[in-house]
């Protein structure tokens, strides 16, 4: 059973487009007090400043303007802030590597205002927001990334992992769409247990999420090693 929120995820909004920002407030308030609004700025300067002044759980980045791609990565770096990108553009590249560079996930501007609310909880709690389509292609890019580094050097990374660890791998391998919830259940462990994993994973690895995990276990064949 889902514990109920205790308290309002806070959310800072990068955006130069004083309309996007002015609806994007009054969501904020409509949604009270699932969501609280953390802060909004124009320029990714004073981003950086916010982050480290103030508790930021999710930050959203208007990629329309002039806040591109390229802000992201910078911004992950300063905080354990969860980013994720809003744009009106129809190009999948750019959705892409927006992810790439590590957002948790794309919402159009033409989606309905309770899907960006919804995305927004969803990469809070540690889920990605990309639809299905997106999967199999980042992956594919992903995997090209990592066939660059020495298969030697990768093999002795792997090797680190505990059998526990394995399984965890195995396990979040069979499906990339599951929940957290679903593969700790499948594991029989708990969320909180799954998480210290997959950070111990990742720092074994040289990895940041688990959308990059998928794409090491298949490029390395990670699961056939449970």
């Amino acid at each position: 059973m889902k514990m109920p929120q205790t308290k309002p995820i806070r959310v800072m909004l990068i955006c130069d487009h004083q309309i996007v920002a002015w609806g994007f407030e009054r969501l904020v308030q409509s949604t009270h007090p699932r969501l609280e609004l953390a802060g909004v700025t124009a320029d990714c300067t004073t981003a950086a400043q916010m982050l480290v002044a103030t508790p930021i759980d999710v930050i959203l980045i208007d990629l329309d303007g002039s806040n591109g791609v390229e802000t992201i990565a910078p911004l992950s770096a300063l905080s354990e802030a969860k980013v994720l990108t809003l744009t009106g553009s129809r190009d999948i590249a750019l959705r892409d590597s927006a992810v790439l560079a590590g957002a948790r996930g794309v919402v159009a501007k033409s989606e309905p205002a309770e899907s960006l609310v919804k995305a927004i909880e969803k990469v809070h709690e540690g889920e990605l927001w990309i639809d299905r389509s997106a999967t199999g292609r980042i992956f594919r890019q992903l995997a090209e990334k990592k066939t660059s580094q020495f298969e030697t050097v990768d093999q002795q990374k792997i090797s680190t992992l505990t059998r526990r660890e394995l399984q965890t791998v195995a396990e979040i391998t069979k499906d990339a769409a599951a929940t957290g919830k679903l593969i700790a259940q499948r594991l029989n462990i708990s969320e909180n247990t799954l998480r210290n994993h997959l950070n111990s994973i990742y720092a074994k690895l040289g990895l940041s999420s688990r959308l990059e995990l998928f794409a090491y276990a298949k490029l390395h064949a990670i699961a056939g090693k449970a």
